[in-house]
């Protein structure tokens, strides 16, 4: 089964500053045109020096014994602060107070299992943009992978109809939301639309939804039962933090589980994000099993599709 899991992170502290070398500069104007970056004179310096602290960062991490790398991304221009005004939910939710059925299994269950090689179950890694809308992505991934399981066939469905349209059900936008609300918001909406027919804007606008276009449609909803600043530039490896912030009272991001494995004896779940495919493991992410590492396990929810 799929699931939206949520995650949490603490804040960054203040960079070092130092003066680059003609080496560093260089990297830095290479990674501005990889990146399609232009700056003027006055914040040019600034974020040249914001670069060669997440680089220094990045390379300290590395040097260490950690379970998973970081690396230089779309994001190393950012300070965590500018990172989690843009990107992440400007209040943490609390999930604690979402309603829904609870599921409780036994297995036995197989040692691991990766619903992408399984056959066409899930759709694309997407990209929020600079809008705090990974619960809409979490909600239609887990929705479209779920239908998908059900019959066989794989819809792209609408975030932004969920960002213009769910505020009734304690959601804001791009202020950030719920997987389980918005999906009961689909629920008692009678349906959401496919994103050819309510594109992506990645900022909040005035609802759009078309009942006669709705084509992915929620009987129930179930909920079983964070992000750091290292997180932001995770690169690949087993995500794993003892300072990540764990209670359901504190999550500021949302994603998708899409399976679950081992590597060198340390379980892992592997998820799907919504910061485009030149982040990470091509989009996706192994984050620690088994220590509801960063609140993961605390406010996962799926929805029951109607077929």
């Amino acid at each position: 089964m799929l699931w939206p899991v949520l995650l949490l992170a603490p804040l960054l502290g203040p960079a070092a500053a130092w003066a680059p070398s003609a080496e560093e500069e260089r990297l830095f104007k290479a990674w501005m045109l990889q990146n399609e970056r232009r700056y003027g004179p006055e914040e040019y310096p600034r974020r040249l020096r914001i670069f060669l602290s997440n680089k220094r960062r990045i390379e300290e991490h590395n040097a260490g014994n950690h379970s998973f790398q970081m690396g230089l991304n779309q994001f190393s221009d950012l300070t965590f602060a500018e990172f989690k005004k843009l990107y992440l939910w400007s209040e943490p939710q609390n999930c604690s107070a979402t309603k829904g059925n609870f599921l409780r299994s036994s297995g036995p269950y197989p040692d691991s299992i990766d619903w992408r090689k399984k056959g066409n179950f899930v759709t694309p890694v997407k990209n929020q943009g600079a809008c705090g809308s990974c619960w809409t992505f979490s909600t239609t991934g887990c929705l479209e992978s779920a239908i998908a399981i059900a019959t066989g066939k794989l819809l792209s469905l609408a975030e932004q109809q969920l960002v213009d349209c769910a505020q009734a059900f304690n959601n804001h936008g791009c202020s950030g939301g719920l997987p389980s609300q918005a999906f009961e918001y689909i629920l008692y909406n009678k349906g959401l639309m496919g994103e050819d027919s309510y594109p992506y804007r990645a900022k909040n606008g005035t609802c759009k939804f078309q009942p006669e276009k709705a084509i992915a449609f929620v009987k129930d909803v179930v909920n079983i039962t964070q992000v750091t600043s290292n997180f932001m530039h995770y690169r690949k490896g087993v995500y794993s933090n003892p300072r990540c912030e764990h209670t359901p009272d504190k999550v500021n991001h949302a994603v998708l589980a899409v399976g679950y494995g081992e590597e060198s004896g340390t379980p892992y779940w592997i998820v799907k994000n919504s910061w485009g495919q030149l982040w990470g493991m091509q989009g996706y992410f192994l984050i620690e099993r088994g220590k509801n590492m960063c609140g993961l396990a605390a406010c996962a929810s799926y929805p029951v599709p109607q077929v």
